[in-house]
C-alpha cells in the first residue's frame, strides 16, 4: 500500500526489495505516515516531547489572541520536519497551516528578506480566497497600488512570471484576477531572485516599513475571514529549510539578524526553521525571538559520554528500524553495526540499510550479512571522511589539524572543548560532533571515532566507534 503522497511504502518491508520503498529519506507528511512509522521511543532521548511544550505555548497564544514566534532547530537528519507534520495535525482544529520552504519557494542564494514576507501574503491570500473568499478589495486595491510604483522600474527587466494555482475564486478582469496576475510574476521574482533588476530590491527596502503595514493589513483581513468561517481558526506559517546547506550563510545572517524585526512586526503566528549553528553563535541574543521560544531536536545518543554502550539510544534507534522493515532481513550482528554506524541519525541509517540491502540484492541474497554492511558502512564513513575536509565555500577557513585536534578533544571529554566557535560549528555542519540532551553534550560520530583511530590519532580499535572493523 502506497501513502497518499505516492512516495513511501506505509506497510512494513518483508523483501530487500520492498527496503527502499519504506527507509526513503523523506520526512513523514500524512497522518497515515505518521501513524505506520513514527516511534515515541526517539523523545526519551530528546528530554521529552518537544512538540508537545510547543503546542501548550502556541495554544496560550491563540487563546490570548496574541501572535506566536518559535524557532526549531536541530542538526541535519534528526526529523525536524516530520515534528512539524505531527504538530501540524495535533493543532489542526485551531490552526490552519501554510508551509513554504526555503528550497522550493525562494531562490535559496538569492532570495531577500522582503521575499519571504511577499511569499506569506500571496500563499496567506490565496488559501484564505480558496477556504473562504478573497481578501476585501480595498485591501487588494492596496496590494496593487504599493506595486504600481514599481511598474517603471519593472519595464526596463525581462520579467519571470510564476502560476497561481487555479480555484481561487476569480473573475476574469476583477481586481483580485489583477492581484493574482501580479502575484503570479513576484512568485516568478522570488524563486528566481538572482536575475530580478537590483533597482527593484533597492526600491521596495526603502519601502519596507509601508509593506509590513499592507501585509499586516491582508493579514487581519484574512485571519478574520477564516475565524468567521471556521470556528475561530487561526493561521500559521512554517518557514522550512532555512538550515539546509545550499542556503547561503550571508542570506540567513540578513533574514534573521539584520531584518529580524520585520517578523517580529508581523502580526502573524509562525515557526522558522533555524540554523542551530546561528542559535549558539555569539549573535544569537540578536535573533527576534529565538530566545522566547526556541526548541532544540538533539541528536539520538548510541554511545554515553564514557562511550559505553547507551542501550535506550540504541534501542529507540531500532524501535523505528523495525517499524519499517522486517528485522529478519538483517543478520543480527549486522544490524547492530549499521545501527550504530548511524550515529542514531535517522538520514544515515536508511542511508545505510538502502545501500547494505542493495549490495545484498546485487549478490541475489534474501538477507543482509556482515559484509553488506562493511560495505554500507565503509561507503559512509568516506563520505564523513570528505566532509571533514575544506570547502572552497565555508564560510571559516578552517584547517583539517585544528577541526582533528578539536575531535580528540571533544572524545576525551574536554569541557572547553564543549564551546561553540567556528571549527565546532564546522564540525557540527558536517555531523562529525553530534549534540545530544541532559546537561547538552557534544560527542563524536561513531564513523569519526574509526576515522580519527585510523590516522592514529586515537588509540586502535577505541570505544565510541564502530565494532568489528572493515
Amino acid at each position: 500500500m502506497q501513502s497518499s503522497s505516492g512516495q513511501l511504502q506505509i506497510t512494513r518491508a518483508t523483501s530487500l526489495a520492498e527496503v527502499y520503498r519504506t527507509l526513503r529519506p523523506y520526512p513523514l507528511s500524512t497522518p497515515e505516515e505518521i501513524a505506520a512509522f513514527y516511534r515515541d521511543e526517539i523523545n526519551a532521548t530528546r528530554g521529552g516531547d518537544k512538540m508537545k511544550r510547543l503546542r501548550l505555548r502556541l495554544s496560550r497564544a491563540a487563546e490570548d489572541g496574541l501572535p506566536f514566534k518559535a524557532c526549531l532547530m536541530g542538526h541535519s537528519g534528526v526529523g525536524k520536519s516530520t515534528e512539524l507534520s505531527r504538530l501540524q495535525e495535533t493543532i489542526k482544529d485551531q490552526f490552519r497551516v501554510i508551509r513554504f520552504s526555503a528550497n522550493n519557494d525562494l531562490d535559496p542564494g538569492s532570495f531577500r528578506p522582503l521575499d519571504v514576507v511577499l511569499v506569506m501574503m500571496m500563499e496567506v491570500a490565496t488559501q484564505t480566497a480558496r477556504l473562504v473568499a478573497p481578501p476585501p478589495e480595498a485591501r487588494l486595491q492596496e496590494i496593487k497600488d504599493w506595486f504600481a510604483a514599481e511598474q517603471s522600474i519593472r519595464q526596463e527587466t525581462i520579467g519571470i512570471t510564476g502560476s497561481i494555482t487555479a480555484g481561487v475564486g476569480a473573475e476574469r478582469g476583477s481586481l483580485w484576477d489583477q492581484v493574482l496576475g501580479l502575484f503570479a510574476t513576484l512568485q516568478g521574482e522570488v524563486k528566481y531572485a538572482s536575475t530580478r533588476n537590483k533597482k527593484i530590491e533597492e526600491y521596495r527596502l526603502s519601502r519596507i516599513k509601508d509593506l509590513i503595514d499592507v501585509a499586516n493589513r491582508l493579514l487581519d483581513d484574512c485571519s478574520r475571514l477564516l475565524r468567521y468561517a471556521y470556528k475561530g481558526q487561526r493561521w500559521l506559517f512554517i518557514g522550512e529549510d532555512f538550515d539546509k546547506a545550499g542556503i547561503a550563510a550571508e542570506r540567513i545572517e540578513e533574514l534573521f539578524m539584520t531584518y529580524g524585526n520585520l517578523f517580529q512586526d508581523l502580526r502573524a503566528s509562525l515557526i522558522f526553521n533555524v540554523p542551530i549553528g546561528l542559535f549558539y553563535s555569539s549573535d544569537a541574543t540578536r535573533l527576534p525571538f529565538a530566545n522566547e521560544n526556541s526548541f532544540v531536536l538533539p541528536d539520538t545518543p548510541i554511545y554515553k559520554q564514557n562511550h559505553s554502550p547507551n542501550a535506550i539510544g540504541r534501542e529507540a534507534v531500532k524501535a523505528v528500524l523495525t517499524a519499517r522493515i522486517d528485522l529478519s532481513l538483517i543478520e543480527s550482528q549486522a544490524l547492530e553495526r549499521l545501527i550504530i554506524a548511524s550515529g542514531g541519525n535517522l538520514r544515515d541509517l536508511f542511508s545505510l540499510v538502502n545501500y547494505a540491502a542493495d549490495t545484498a540484492l546485487l549478490r541475489e541474497a534474501e538477507v543482509i550479512n556482515g559484509e553488506d554492511a562493511n560495505a554500507a558502512i565503509l561507503d559512509l564513513r568516506s563520505d564523513y571522511e570528505r566532509r571533514l575536509g575544506m570547502s572552497p565555500f565555508d564560510p571559516e577557513e578552517i584547517t583539517y589539524s585544528e577541526k582533528a585536534e578539536l575531535l580528540v578533544r571533544i572524545y576525551n571529554g574536554e569541557q572547553d572543548a564543549q564551546i561553540t566557535e567556528p571549527a565546532l560549528y564546522s564540525l557540527l555542519r558536517a555531523r562529525a560532533v553530534q549534540e545530544f540532551n541532559g546537561q547538552r553534550w557534544f560527542g563524536v560520530h561513531p564513523l569519526v571515532v574509526d576515522i580519527l583511530a585510523k590516522q592514529g590519532r586515537l588509540q586502535a580499535a577505541p570505544s565510541g566507534g564502530v565494532p568489528g572493523g572493515t
